[in-house]
């Protein structure tokens, strides 16, 4: 999707989950980042990711698009420049009207194909949500968080296909934590394949029932690498020696003729 923020080829453009997560680590250890960054990869992977599919190069998203309680959202001259830039805009006007706690921000966007979205936020708004006696920027730039705010609502009405469900920075914010928090799923539990395989080892009987356990790691090798998860090189060479030993002990035990190596 071209847009007005990705007006030039960009130099990093990760183009597997390996390559995002090199740039990721690399990114969150440097001074250059934002402070919401540093230190924290996984965060820079989820803007990387909502950035590459609203067109974003990495270091655009980056700077423009902030992960707050697990959720990424976009700040508010972002989300503008993405919509104006998508060439499905026709028109976005943004006033404010009224007086007292009907003073409001009004925002009408409008598409080429002649859908139009208003949205008002005023100075009640502000009140029955807990934010106009909220310290920090709703303290010192009032009509400017009530301007984000019908922004946001009148972008995403109008534009969802353009803001892939991304909600403006100013917005989620505000939220309270427990109303967008996301909490991951657990991780999968570590799997020990060296104390799995030696304890299997020593319920073997004879060389034959070595060589079947070979082939069962064979097939946990490929199926690990299948879900994305490889075994380590370091686990691979422990197990496969622990294998070559139990079927070493066995021809030894046996009288038989060497086994041959088990393969690499």
């Amino acid at each position: 999707m071209a847009n007005a923020l990705t007006s030039a080829s960009p130099v990093l453009q990760p183009s597997s989950f390996n390559e995002l997560l090199h740039f990721s680590k690399m990114a969150a250890a440097s001074d250059l980042m934002p402070k919401d960054y540093r230190g924290k990869p996984e965060n820079i992977m989820i803007a990387v990711q909502m950035g590459s599919e609203l067109g974003l190069a990495p270091m655009q998203a980056i700077q423009n698009i902030a992960v707050i309680n697990g959720r990424p959202s976009i700040w508010g001259d972002a989300m503008l420049a993405l919509v104006r830039g998508s060439g499905l805009c026709a028109n976005i006007k943004e006033t404010f009207e009224g007086n007292d706690d009907n003073f409001r921000a009004v925002c009408i966007a409008k598409r080429k194909d002649g859908d139009e979205a208003r949205a008002e936020f005023s100075i009640d708004d502000a009140k029955r949500a807990g934010l106009w006696s909220k310290q920090g920027p709703w303290q010192q730039y009032p009509r400017r968080m009530l301007q984000m705010r019908a922004r946001g609502f009148a972008l995403r009405d109008a534009f969802p296909d353009v803001l892939r469900g991304l909600i403006s920075h100013e917005e989620a914010a505000d939220m309270p934590r427990e109303a967008i928090d996301i909490t991951p799923p657990p991780l999968p539990a570590v799997i020990n394949h060296r104390e799995i395989f030696k304890e299997r080892l020593e319920s073997c009987s004879d060389a034959t029932s070595v060589d079947t356990l070979w082939r069962t790691w064979q097939t946990t090798l490929s199926r690990a690498e299948e879900a994305g998860r490889p075994i380590p090189s370091d686990v691979q060479s422990d197990v496969q020696d622990m294998i070559a030993a139990k079927r070493e002990e066995f021809a030894q035990s046996h009288s038989e003729s060497p086994v041959d190596e088990v393969p690499a």
